[in-house]
């Protein structure tokens, strides 16, 4: 099956697509309008140049260029996590940007070498794809469980206390708002794979297909895919819940919610 190559005028007309949601803007008032503007211009210029580095990426077939990508990539994901937060703690960052590169780098290269096994293993037609999946996954997960984590310290901050009062030890008082923490952060990838064939067909699948791969070979490369995502997330979703556990609490088993500081919104 031969791959029908997407021209700049294709994309033009796909992008009339975008009337509708203006005309929804307009007609509601919502001042979407430049956000709008601003994030499909985002989308169509960074997936531009991230083809054309991946292109060059896998003529070179360079490990030290896949393995500095890989990095770029989670750190950059590992920010992003932290900023789609409301709220703030001293050491927010470095934890979100350790657990993403970690966690996503640690099941990325067990699934690509263990599992996939192309030769070589870091071959960046598999590792970098993978990882990417991976990475967009873990951010919503490990950002959702740190949002979760502060909001329950911050608000729930005399319940806590009184807990530790009591005699509780820190992992004790914390366990609630730990397991709010992390139900909402694995909740997104819990409906993905619950939906996934029934309900809609996964983007690596469709890609696979539109590809020219059969449909029975694309759809066992989703479920490694999936599988993949969820041990990642729940990997990192579980180490940031941890870490920002250890970031509100003092070395005396304080609950210390005068670090916590609000983001300020525009």
């Amino acid at each position: 099956m031969n791959v029908i190559e997407l021209s700049v005028l294709d994309l033009s007309l796909a992008a009339f697509l975008l009337l509708g949601h203006a005309a929804l803007d307009l007609s509601l008032r919502l001042g979407l309008g430049r956000t709008l503007l601003l994030s499909a211009l985002r989308a169509a210029v960074q997936l531009t140049l991230l083809g054309l580095i991946l292109g060059w990426i896998f003529e070179q077939r360079d490990p030290a260029a896949v393995v500095g990508l890989s990095l770029l990539m989670a750190t950059i994901a590992g920010i992003e996590a932290v900023q789609r937060t409301t709220r703030r703690v001293p050491g927010l960052r470095v934890l979100g940007v350790g657990v993403m590169l970690t966690s996503s780098l640690a099941i990325t290269a067990y699934g690509v070498g263990a599992v996939v096994g192309p030769e070589p293993w870091w071959d960046p037609r598999y590792a970098i794809p993978v990882l990417g999946m991976v990475l967009g996954n873990s951010l919503t997960g490990i950002s959702l469980g740190l949002e979760t984590s502060l909001e329950g310290y911050d608000r729930e901050r005399s319940w806590v206390e009184w807990r530790l009062a009591l005699g509780a030890t820190v992992r004790e008082a914390a366990r609630p708002i730990q397991r709010r923490a992390l139900r909402a952060g694995l909740l997104p990838i819990l409906n993905s794979m619950a939906a996934a064939g029934l309900i809609s067909i996964p983007g690596m699948m469709t890609g696979q297909i539109l590809g020219g791969e059969s449909p029975d070979a694309a759809s066992r490369y989703q479920i490694f895919i999936l599988f993949l995502i969820a041990g990642a997330v729940a990997l990192g979703t579980l180490a940031a819940v941890l870490g920002c556990t250890r970031l509100v609490f003092d070395q005396r088993g304080r609950l210390r919610v005068d670090r916590i500081t609000r983001k300020v919104l525009d």
